[in-house]
Parts: structure tokens; C-alpha cells; sequence
């Protein structure tokens, strides 16, 4: 009985969002539109980087080093008098700037080290270290390309060999793309169950649920499947339809792996958005405590930067985040495509912080109802 009163209250609050239209276009927004765009649109690697080029020395050589600086990673060098360097990166016109100093081309012919200084607007934080290792190799190898048997080099004692795992071109928009899924995920998952509790304490339907056969339980669990669903759905669909389709981006993971994760990181969103709600008394209330405690369980989960990097206490404290596992299960499943033996712990982690959150929530709603009866 107790279980049929969950189905059915769940498909009330289905219901309730399909006559929702601004939730529903929210929904398809946030698994469309916000995916693809952020994917496209911010570029983690070098790419298209606007470079100015001060050149005292006119010579062959530092025309072939002007000329190396190409498309896709850089726009046509623009070339600027010295008088108009600083005035350059001020006015924010340029992300690098190159100055040739005179006599650089007899300098590298006599054996001499001419000095060739790369100015850098580091407030582009990401394109700044990207170009800046970038330019240091191409100044350092185009001279010898340039003169060829004239400056002969020794080789090097060790050389070293990269090569990138997973990712083999760099793609930004392949791990963007995941992890936009999982910001998307984390935004509704606290929002859509918290906004159902307290449009119906607004609108008194809360009441009506009362004073029937139903426990504090049986809402709550009601809530958690119902948008847990519309939410897994529609982010299955997203991973399938846009990162795979539109973006083009490979997964190599179990499929059902990646249902299981988002259900259980569901069911712990969805109780800690219904414990939210309980210590909220309007909508607006509501969306003030979601947003700040979203964007700090997203921004340290390690979605952006290495968790490895941030301090020691902060990575204890974000522990406590189901954020933080469910980022560190998704990159191992999708991009490293990982085992249940290999990831079943993050899993386990979620579930648990599920768990207590559901627990906390709960009795917090209890009381929440004591005091509407009363």
C-alpha cells in the first residue's frame, strides 16, 4: 500500500511539470543548448590566440619566426612599434606580445644568445600557459630550421616523449561536454524537488497531503523518484543525442554504468534539495541557499581544476560532497571507460552521502509537518 501511495504521488508531481512550461523549458535547455554551447565556446587549449609582433631586427629570421605564428593557434600576427607595446597589452588588444630585438639574426649567425621577449596577458589564465610553452618551443627550434648547417646543435642527452591518453587531439569540447552534464545534473537535481515543496506550501496543497493516509516518508520518496526520472532521462538522452551527436564526442564507458552513477548522485541531489526546502520559507529563499551551495559543491569537485590541487583541508571537506565522487566516477567511466571494480567506490561514497542526506532531510521535514498540523 505504502508503495502505491509513492507511484501515485509521483506521478502527481509529474504531472505538475508537465503543465509546467517554464520548468520543462528549462529542462531541455539546460541538457541542449547549455552543453553545446560552454563545449564550443570555451576553449581550454591554444586556439586563436591574437598576437602582436615588434620587430627592431627586419631580417629573414625574424620574418620565418613572425610567419610561424599560424592559424589555428594563433590570428595573423599584427605588426606594432615599440612605442605601442605596453599601450598593447594595456588596452587588452592582444594576449601575447613578441619583441625582436635588433641584430637578433647576426647575433644567432655569431654563436651569441639574443634575448627575445614574450609579453603575456596572464589574465587569460588557460591560453596564457598553453601559448607561452608553445611560443618558447617555436623560438627555440625555428633559428635552427632558419640557418640550417650554419648553427649546427649537439643533441639533446635525453629527449622526451609525450603522448596523450584518452584524448589524443586535445579535444576541449569531448571532457567539457561530460562535465557540463554533470553541472546541468547537480543545478536540477537540487532545484526541481526544493521548488515542487515549496510551490506546494505556497499554493497550500501540502495540507491537502496531510490530512491523508501518507507519512513524511512516503512524500519525500515520492519527490526523490519523480524528478529523479524526468532528470535521468533527459541527461541519458543529452549524453546520447548531443555529446555523441551534435559534438562528436566518444564514450567509452558502459552505458549502464552511467545510468547507475547518475540515479544514485540523483537520489542524493534530490534529498539534499528537499532538506534545503525545508529550511527555506519562500521560492526566492530557496534559489538564494540552492545557487551558493551548487556552485561551491561544483567548483571543488574537481569538474574544473585537479582536486590533487586544491588545499589539504579543502579536499577533506569536499569529501563530504557527493559532487566531488560523482565527478571523479564519470571522467573514469567516460573517458578512461573503468570497471565497476575500479570505480565502485565512488559509487558507494555517493550512495552513502545519499543516504545521509535523505536522513537529514527527512527529519527535518517531519518537523516541518508537525508544525503545519499543529
Amino acid at each position: 500500500m505504502r508503495l502505491n501511495h509513492i507511484y501515485r504521488l509521483g506521478l502527481k508531481e509529474l504531472v505538475s511539470l508537465r503543465y509546467d512550461p517554464v520548468l520543462v523549458l528549462l529542462i531541455l535547455y539546460c541538457f541542449t543548448i547549455a552543453i553545446i554551447a560552454p563545449a564550443r565556446g570555451v576553449k581550454i587549449e591554444l586556439q586563436n590566440a591574437s598576437v602582436a609582433v615588434v620587430d627592431e631586427d627586419a631580417s629573414p629570421l625574424s620574418a620565418r619566426l613572425t610567419d610561424a605564428l599560424r592559424p589555428p593557434f594563433f590570428q595573423p600576427p599584427v605588426p606594432i612599434p615599440a612605442t605601442d607595446l605596453d599601450a598593447a597589452l594595456e588596452d587588452g588588444r592582444f594576449t601575447f606580445v613578441i619583441d625582436f630585438p635588433p641584430r637578433l639574426h647576426a647575433d644567432v649567425r655569431e654563436g651569441r644568445q639574443p634575448v627575445i621577449q614574450v609579453n603575456v596577458d596572464a589574465t587569460a589564465m588557460a591560453m596564457a600557459g598553453a601559448g607561452a610553452r608553445y611560443l618558447e618551443r617555436v623560438l627555440a627550434e625555428e633559428p635552427l630550421y632558419h640557418l640550417g648547417d650554419e648553427a649546427p646543435a649537439p643533441p639533446p642527452a635525453v629527449t622526451a616523449v609525450t603522448r596523450l591518453v584518452f584524448n589524443p587531439n586535445g579535444e576541449s569540447s569531448w571532457f567539457l561536454a561530460v562535465m557540463q552534464i554533470v553541472n546541468m545534473v547537480t543545478l536540477l537535481g537540487i532545484l526541481l524537488p526544493g521548488a515542487a515543496l515549496i510551490r506546494e506550501r505556497e499554493h497550500g496543497t501540502i495540507e491537502h497531503l496531510l490530512v491523508m493516509p501518507l507519512t513524511a516518508a512516503d512524500i519525500m520518496l515520492a519527490k526523490v523518484w519523480a524528478n529523479g526520472v524526468v532528470i535521468l532521462i533527459a541527461a541519458s538522452l543529452s549524453k546520447v543525442l548531443v555529446v555523441g551527436g551534435v559534438l562528436g564526442a566518444p564514450s567509452v564507458g558502459s552505458p549502464g554504468l552511467y545510468v547507475l552513477g547518475l540515479a544514485v548522485y540523483l537520489f542524493a541531489l534530490t534529498a539534499l534539495g528537499i532538506l534545503l526546502a525545508t529550511l527555506a520559507r519562500t521560492m526566492p529563499q530557496f534559489g538564494l541557499l540552492s545557487i551558493p551551495v551548487f556552485l561551491v559543491m561544483y567548483m571543488l569537485s574537481g569538474a574544473n581544476t585537479p582536486l590533487d590541487s586544491m588545499p589539504d583541508l579543502l579536499q577533506r571537506l569536499m569529501l563530504l560532497s557527493p559532487t566531488t565522487h560523482i565527478v571523479a566516477y564519470m571522467q573514469s567511466l567516460v573517458f578512461r571507460g573503468a570497471g565497476l571494480e575500479l570505480i565502485w567506490h565512488h559509487l558507494a561514497a555517493t550512495l552513502g552521502l545519499g543516504i545521509l542526506a535523505f536522513t537529514l532531510a527527512l527529519a527535518r521535514f517531519r518537523q516541518t509537518v508537525s508544525l503545519t498540523r499543529l
